[in-house]
């Protein structure tokens, strides 16, 4: 029966599928879910004020456009996930932030972030943050255009896409669609395959070709580092008793990894999710060679904790806590911006080790070079 609805639904002009906004067509908790007439239009709203999440029945999306209205009506992130797993912890995701009336030009408005084990990587995804003139107290279009790689977002303004996505990050072709949010939507629409000429390979990231980047490494295993403990390292003693140390040794076992194209170490993406704030650590390395004895500049980003050590020696510690007066530059996502560090670099092969803890949202590091003279990696 869905199917035949979901037919009958498609204009007649056109490949686009509309999807009503009735309870039959979407799964939903109905203790935080309303279908219900908005402003003489059939609508998805929470319940009593309550945020909600609804999920498209029945429907897989690969490429095409989405589009929809939406009203905001609460604080939060309002948004759609589309090529989600079946177990809905994989997929992509695009938000609106709700916290009131905003200006066109802060560019926190808009946000695209990967879905991964169940958990936006919004922290890892500086990147793809956009502005956007977006109404209160009345609708606000939505459309999305998906062609494998690559995503474009218009918001009100359908002449010129507010967000550009060029590599689309969740690693899935295809997939479910849900929305959520404490919010209002209304006018749903799906056109499959209708991509508006937009390629389905990956378009220009700006730091593809920057050799500056560290992009080799080595990663050791994942293990529960608990809040409270700190790395151990030697360090000069006047009697002798801080010698002990948990740098990796011959028996460590390290498996490779590379940084992905916005130079970005995902950590995230091997290994998953971890609930309740479980702090995690690991262990990264990587080998530059110098021709000479020389300073370096290396600018660098990082979520949460970073203990680094070169050639065995500590040269740097910190710590990045979103929403704590110590988050790094900007508001605590992983970015170049985060820390500048001064690599004393000796003649020869110089070892970068990194102990990297983690408990909140997306981790990883990265790291680029202030210049390449006299280096070879």
């Amino acid at each position: 029966m869905y199917a035949q609805s979901i037919k009958a639904a498609k204009s007649e002009s056109s490949s686009e599928i509309q999807i009503p906004m009735k309870a039959e067509y979407w799964k939903s908790d109905t203790a935080t879910t309303e279908f219900t007439t908005y402003k003489n239009t059939k609508v998805i709203k929470g319940k009593n004020g309550s945020a909600f999440q609804v999920f498209l029945k029945n429907h897989n999306f690969s490429n095409g456009t989405i589009e929809f209205d939406v009203e905001l009506s609460g604080m939060g992130f309002p948004g759609i996930n589309f090529r989600m797993s079946e177990d809905h912890k994989n997929g992509e995701n695009f938000y609106i932030r709700s916290f009131g009336a905003v200006k066109p030009e802060t560019r926190t408005t808009l946000q695209y972030a990967a879905l991964m084990d169940g958990m936006s990587i919004w922290d890892l995804t500086d990147e793809y943050q956009a502005g956007a003139t977006i109404y209160q107290n009345k609708w606000n279009h939505v459309k999305l255009v998906i062609s494998g790689k690559q995503m474009r977002v218009y918001i009100n303004d359908m002449t010129k896409p507010a967000l550009i996505v060029p590599e689309l990050e969740g690693g899935r072709n295809s997939g479910g669609i849900s929305l959520s949010g404490n919010v209002i939507y209304a006018n749903f629409t799906v056109k499959p395959n209708a991509t508006e000429g937009l390629s389905p390979e990956s378009g220009y990231i700006v730091t593809t070709g920057d050799t500056r980047y560290l992009r080799d490494w080595m990663v050791a295993p994942v293990k529960d580092f608990p809040f409270g403990r700190e790395i151990k390292f030697s360090l000069p003693s006047m009697y002798g008793k801080l010698t002990t140390s948990e740098l990796p040794d011959s028996n460590t076992k390290w498996s490779p990894i590379k940084a992905e194209a916005r130079g970005i170490v995902n950590l995230t993406r091997i290994y998953g999710l971890k609930e309740n704030d479980a702090r995690r650590l690991t262990w990264l390395k990587t080998t530059i060679e110098s021709d000479k004895d020389q300073e370096k500049i290396l600018n660098f980003g990082f979520n949460d904790e970073v203990w680094l050590f070169l050639n065995g020696q500590i040269i740097y510690v910190d710590k990045n806590y979103f929403g704590t007066p110590v988050q790094k530059s900007p508001e605590g996502r992983c970015t170049i911006e985060n820390a500048i560090i001064k690599l004393p670099l000796r003649k020869g092969k110089n070892e970068i080790m990194i102990a990297l803890a983690n408990y909140f949202y997306g981790w990883g590091i990265i790291a680029r070079l202030g210049d390449t003279d006299g280096i070879k990696r």
